[in-house]
C-alpha cells in the first residue's frame, strides 16, 4: 500500500509554532517581595485583593502561582455575573412544600469541589455591581456557593483596577473590603524585562519552620494584643471617606486576619517589607505602621537582663531602637534603684558609646546622674561618657545660637 505523503504545513500551523516559541518561558527563584506576600497570605488561606493599573500583569501572576503551586486554575469574571451565580439558583424539586428549594451551585463551583483543590481567582472584582458584592460576601467569607461549601484546599484571590482606570468602576462596599489581603501590585523594570527575555520569577509557598511555631502564635498574639490594649480605638475605625471603606481598615475580623499573617510571616523567616505589606493591607497604613513599630519593641532586649550581664548586652543597630533599650534601662533603674545596678547602667552606656553614636547616650546619661544619691560614688566610667556629654551640649547651644542670628 503506498505511503501518504504528510500534508504541507499551512501558514496557520507555522503560525502555531511560532506562538509556541514566544510562549516558552521559565522561571528562576528570584527575591519578590510582591510574590512573597501573595503566597504568604495563599498559605495562610486568607482572600487576597490585588490593586493595580490594567495590564501590569495581575492575571498573569496568578496563572503562574496556580502552576507553580500545583493548584487548578478558576477564572470567574465577578462583574459579567448575576447575583444567583454566587448564591445559587433555586430549583423546584418534586415536593417543594417537604423538601424546600435547594439552591443549586454553578458548574465551576461543582468543579471545585470535587478536585477537593484550587485557586478561584475573582477577576474584575472592582467592576461587579453592589448585588454581586453582596452576593459574593458568603462565599469570600464562609466559602458557601448554593447549597455546597468549597473544600479547605481551594485558595481565593481577587484582583482589581482603582476606580479611576476600572471600566464603569464601583468602589468596593465595606463589608466585602474588610473580608480581604488589599496588595498593591505594581510592575517591576527588572523584573519585565527579565521576564519577556523568557525567564520569570518562580512562586513558591513559604518555608515555614516546624520549630518555630508556636513562638511564632505567641509572638503574633502579644503584638496585637499589646498594641490593642493600649489603643483601644484601634480595634474597630470605619473610615469616613467612601474609598477609604473600599481598601483595608481595622475590625476585629481584619486584626485576626492580621495575626495569622504575623505567625505566618515569624514562622516563614519573612523579610521585613513582605510583613510590611501584609499588615498594612489587611487594617490599613496608620494602624499597621502602628503595629509595626510595636513589633519592634517586642523584639528588644528585657532591661533587667541588659543590666544583668552589660559586658555582653547586644544593643540594636537602628538608632531609634537603641535609644529605646537605654531609656528602658534608665526607667529600670529609676523603679528600683541601688549602687550595684546604677554602676550596671552606666556600664551599658559605656557600651553603647563604644559601638553606637555617641548623641544617643546623652540624654539617659544625664538622667541616670540624676538618680544619684549622696553615698555613691562617682564610677569611672562617667569619664569616658563626659565628652560626649559635653560635645553634644556644645552642638546644642551653638545651634541654638545660630537659629537665634537667622
Amino acid at each position: 500500500m503506498p505511503m501518504t505523503a504528510p500534508a504541507p504545513a499551512t501558514q496557520l500551523d507555522i503560525a502555531a509554532d511560532l506562538l509556541t516559541l514566544l510562549r516558552d518561558s521559565t522561571t528562576e527563584p528570584r527575591p519578590d517581595s510582591q510574590l512573597e506576600a501573595l503566597t504568604l497570605a495563599v498559605a495562610a488561606d486568607l482572600p487576597v485583593l490585588l490593586w493595580g493599573e490594567p495590564g501590569i500583569g495581575k492575571t498573569a501572576a496568578l496563572t503562574q502561582l496556580a502552576a507553580a503551586l500545583d493548584l487548578p486554575l478558576t477564572t470567574v469574571i465577578a462583574s459579567v455575573h448575576e447575583p444567583s451565580d454566587f448564591s445559587g439558583l433555586p430549583v423546584v424539586g418534586d415536593d417543594p412544600a417537604t423538601q424546600g428549594v435547594p439552591m443549586a451551585p454553578p458548574d465551576w463551583a461543582v468543579r471545585l469541589v470535587r478536585a477537593g483543590r484550587g485557586l478561584l481567582f475573582l477577576d474584575e472584582l472592582s467592576t461587579a455591581p453592589p448585588a454581586v458584592q453582596a452576593a459574593l460576601l458568603r462565599l469570600v467569607l464562609e466559602r458557601r456557593i448554593g447549597a455546597l461549601r468549597l473544600p479547605p484546599g481551594v485558595r481565593i484571590v481577587a484582583a482589581a483596577n482603582p476606580r479611576s482606570s476600572a471600566a464603569d468602576g464601583w468602589e468596593l462596599s465595606p463589608p466585602l473590603a474588610n473580608r480581604f489581603v488589599h496588595l498593591q501590585w505594581t510592575h517591576d523594570h527588572e523584573t519585565v524585562v527579565r521576564g519577556l527575555g523568557g525567564t520569570w520569577p518562580r512562586a513558591t509557598l513559604p518555608r515555614l519552620d516546624p520549630r518555630k511555631l508556636p513562638e511564632a502564635v505567641d509572638f503574633a498574639r502579644r503584638a496585637v494584643c499589646g498594641l490593642l490594649a493600649a489603643r483601644p480605638t484601634l480595634v474597630h475605625r470605619l473610615p469616613t471617606n467612601e474609598s477609604g471603606r473600599g481598601g483595608p481598615w481595622p475590625s476585629p475580623r481584619s486584626w485576626d486576619m492580621t495575626l495569622s499573617l504575623i505567625a505566618f510571616a515569624t514562622a516563614a523567616g519573612s523579610a521585613r517589607d513582605v510583613l510590611s505589606s501584609l499588615v498594612r493591607g489587611t487594617v490599613g497604613d496608620g494602624p499597621g505602621l502602628e503595629l509595626l513599630a510595636s513589633l519592634d519593641r517586642l523584639d528588644l532586649p528585657d532591661p533587667e537582663d541588659v543590666l544583668a550581664d552589660p559586658a555582653g548586652a547586644v544593643l540594636p543597630e537602628r538608632g531609634d531602637l537603641r535609644q529605646a533599650v537605654l531609656d528602658g534601662v534608665v526607667a529600670a533603674v529609676r523603679a528600683r534603684p541601688d549602687r550595684a545596678r546604677w554602676d550596671s547602667a552606666w556600664a551599658v552606656l559605656v557600651r553603647a558609646l563604644e559601638t553606637g553614636a555617641p548623641d544617643l547616650v546623652v540624654v539617659p546619661a544625664t538622667t541616670l546622674a540624676s538618680l544619684r544619691q549622696q553615698d555613691w560614688d562617682v564610677p569611672t566610667a562617667i569619664e569616658r561618657l563626659a565628652g560626649a556629654v559635653a560635645l553634644s551640649r556644645r552642638a546644642d547651644r551653638a545651634a541654638v545660637a545660630s537659629k537665634a542670628r537667622r
